[in-house]
């Protein structure tokens, strides 16, 4: 069996979550400051993605960080072209019997009828070759609903499989994240009206084309489950979105299927104050939550 279809038959049949680790420019700052880095302690983007991938690294190289739990990790671009112990991340986690991912968003547009799209993404022939050259497995990429509007939910998901079919052809797997808000007031409805646009996107795939999903945790309980056994999907994974990772793994426990793929959630509890023993028992501790959470 070659490496594509190890990491493809790990990612559908096994147990276990995947980890986000794929913060960009944007959210970087933000995961430096709950880690205890300020920004008066880089002066530059260069120095900023320094920091960020050597708090990753911690995180990879821990000794709870293993495949036993963790079925898969999200990459940033800079974090996959850079090196864990002297190896490319993408190989140091596959040594690991981790699946790399590659985050390939550029950020979003400006709000227009309820969404967010995802801005241009010019060069992404070249990124995808790039990607698959250095043993990625596939990609990941966001846009978001904030309100139940059905043009602007049609524009996400056409927009998220027309982008998929183009990274599926460079014989990678696409994850698509059309996220809904947390916060938004018709989060329900806008769900089952999300729920059924995929569907009919799903329906058109041709060949052996197949997709993985990555889904805010539904406000009803196993609305995803027909997506989980679509013979197009892959896996389904749950973001968490801005909940608590006791109320992420609370949620996520009740949809059968949804595996979580979480970052702050994963994270938060992380700070470079601590001794490697504690920083690997608070590690160990989320994880051990979110993949008893996805197992359940």
């Amino acid at each position: 069996m070659d490496r594509f279809q190890a990491q493809y038959q790990r990612i559908k049949e096994d147990s276990g979550f995947i980890a986000a680790l794929d913060q960009s420019g944007g959210s970087t700052p933000g995961a430096l400051a709950s880690y205890g880095i300020t920004e008066n302690e880089f002066h530059s983007e260069a120095e900023m993605f320094e920091k960020i991938h050597e708090m990753r690294t911690r995180v990879m190289t821990d000794p709870r960080f293993t495949s036993d739990k963790i079925l898969g990790v999200i990459l940033f671009d800079k974090t996959m072209k850079s090196k864990v112990e002297g190896v490319p991340t993408p190989s140091y986690l596959w040594e690991k019997h981790i699946v790399p991912f590659l985050k390939v968003d550029k950020g979003l547009e400006e709000k227009r009828n309820g969404v967010k799209l995802m801005k241009p993404m010019p060069d992404l022939d070249e990124r995808l070759e790039e990607a698959a050259s250095l043993g990625i497995f596939g990609t990941k990429m966001r846009s978001v609903i904030y309100e139940l509007n059905s043009r602007g939910i049609e524009d996400i998901v056409s927009q998220q499989f027309e982008v998929g079919r183009q990274i599926l052809s460079h014989g990678l797997i696409p994850i698509l994240e059309p996220e809904v808000d947390i916060h938004a007031p018709e989060k329900k409805d806008i769900e089952h009206l999300l729920k059924d646009a995929i569907k009919r996107y799903l329906d058109k795939l041709k060949g052996d084309e197949v997709i993985i999903l990555k889904l805010t945790i539904p406000t009803t309980n196993n609305l995803y489950l027909e997506l989980v056994h679509h013979p197009r999907v892959l896996r389904v994974f749950a973001l968490s979105g801005g909940y608590s990772l006791d109320d992420a793994n609370h949620f996520l426990i009740k949809n059968n299927g949804m595996i979580a793929s979480f970052s702050r959630a994963l994270l938060n509890g992380l700070h470079k104050s601590q001794t490697n023993e504690e920083f690997s028992a608070a590690l160990g501790r989320a994880i051990d939550s979110i993949y008893k959470a996805s197992v359940s």
